[in-house]
């Protein structure tokens, strides 16, 4: 056998590290490629980049640019040079990179300008809201040449539409394997539950980030405002900059919002999955939730996630109406009934092996049996 093709994978927020997990593991499954692990360093809190690492199976990234916070600007282009620098040094076949933040974005430009093929997971998803930095990301690194590899065919309708119609390749979301491999586990080991001294099915689960909310004084106050005046006790793990803007809104310790630390990964599963609802404007959660029949109110005007609002497990909600939406969905059972029931949008749990067994065919491999999802369906193009 020939000798083992590079492959770096670069990575650098906590939802990146879940879903390539599964990428990196059906890679390292198998002889044909050796694995470089790249940490951008973009999520440097240690609940949000090692410990999270460890909880989801990933090796010890071979190298780390630690590029910290900054500037979109400054950060993405410390990102581009230092990415760069590690493909120039370690000239992978393949540059692997998931999502839409600043890190895909690097990754992507820094492939561009080297020999290697860039590989984008989760490719095609679309808000069409441009004031969203991540849609500029997710579509300027989907119109880097390389092989697109979409969650959905919703997704790879999106590319098609806007002239990508090579090597795209709808392979299901990795949030799924993740999900599955992980879920058992939490439900085992997880003492979030305990800790919080919360009953199943009996709290809210809450995570906001984005700038459009946490950087807007009225948006966040009208929020926390439903969100400590909601009906059954609210957990809300928040991130570190979140943190910081609450402060400055203020919040009763007297409501039913509990804002608690950044909680692992596997904690945090266990928290969502026991929720009667959840809160967000995470479009990973929003995924979750549907895997985890969990009833979601997504706090923004659009989602790149559509497949869950169109399956009714998923309400687009504005913060001065969410106080209403989530008293309907934990005073009306049937509503938060219809609100569950949608596990299969992303597909089965089988992405990160797809993804890994379609670049060895593309080195030359003989085509691997994928079951009900063969090769050939797979080698389809959005050009199709």
């Amino acid at each position: 056998m020939s000798a083992p093709e590079s492959v770096v994978v670069v990575a650098g927020t906590r939802p990146e590290f879940v879903k390539l997990a599964p990428v990196v593991a059906a890679l390292d499954r198998t002889d044909r490629f050796e694995t470089i692990l790249v940490h951008s360093g973009q999520h440097y809190d240690d609940l949000l980049s090692e410990r999270l690492r460890e909880s989801v199976s990933l090796p010890r990234p071979d190298e780390h640019l630690g590029v910290g916070s900054g500037s979109h600007a400054a950060q993405t282009g410390e990102l581009v040079a230092g990415i760069g620098d590690l493909l120039s040094k370690h000239e992978p076949t393949y540059t692997i990179a998931q999502g839409d933040t600043n890190t895909v974005l690097a990754a992507a430009i820094a492939a561009s300008k080297c020999p290697t093929t860039f590989c984008h997971v989760e490719a095609g998803l679309r808000s069409g809201d441009r004031e969203m930095p991540e849609e500029t990301n997710r579509v300027l690194a989907d119109h880097v040449e390389g092989f697109s590899f979409a969650p959905t065919e919703q997704a790879a309708e999106n590319l098609r539409r806007e002239g990508v119609t090579e090597d795209v390749y709808v392979t299901g979301n990795t949030v799924v394997d993740a999900c599955r491999k992980n879920i058992a586990e939490a439900r085992a080991g997880s003492d979030v539950l305990d800790r919080f001294g919360l009953a199943e099915g009996e709290y809210i689960a809450a995570t906001i980030h984005r700038p459009r909310n946490v950087d807007d004084a009225t948006r966040l106050r009208q929020i926390v405002s439903a969100l400590e005046d909601a009906p059954l006790p609210v957990i809300f793990p928040a991130h570190p900059r979140t943190e910081k803007q609450l402060s400055r809104v203020g919040s009763s310790s007297e409501g039913s919002l509990r804002v608690v630390d950044p909680l692992e990964y596997l904690d945090f599963l266990r928290l969502l999955d026991g929720a009667t609802a959840v809160v967000t404007d995470s479009g990973g959660v929003q995924e979750e939730a549907s895997l985890l029949s969990v009833p979601c109110l997504t706090v923004r005007p659009n989602t790149e996630r559509p497949k869950t609002v169109e399956a009714g497990v998923n309400v687009l909600v504005e913060p001065e109406m969410l106080d209403e939406k989530l008293r309907t969905v934990v005073y009306d059972p049937d509503r938060r009934e219809a609100m569950t029931g949608a596990r299969d949008l992303y597909g089965d749990g089988r992405a990160g092996e797809r993804i890994a067994r379609l670049l060895a065919y593309r080195l030359g491999e003989e085509s691997p049996d994928l079951d009900a999802h063969g090769i050939d369906d797979l080698l389809e193009t959005a050009a199709e």
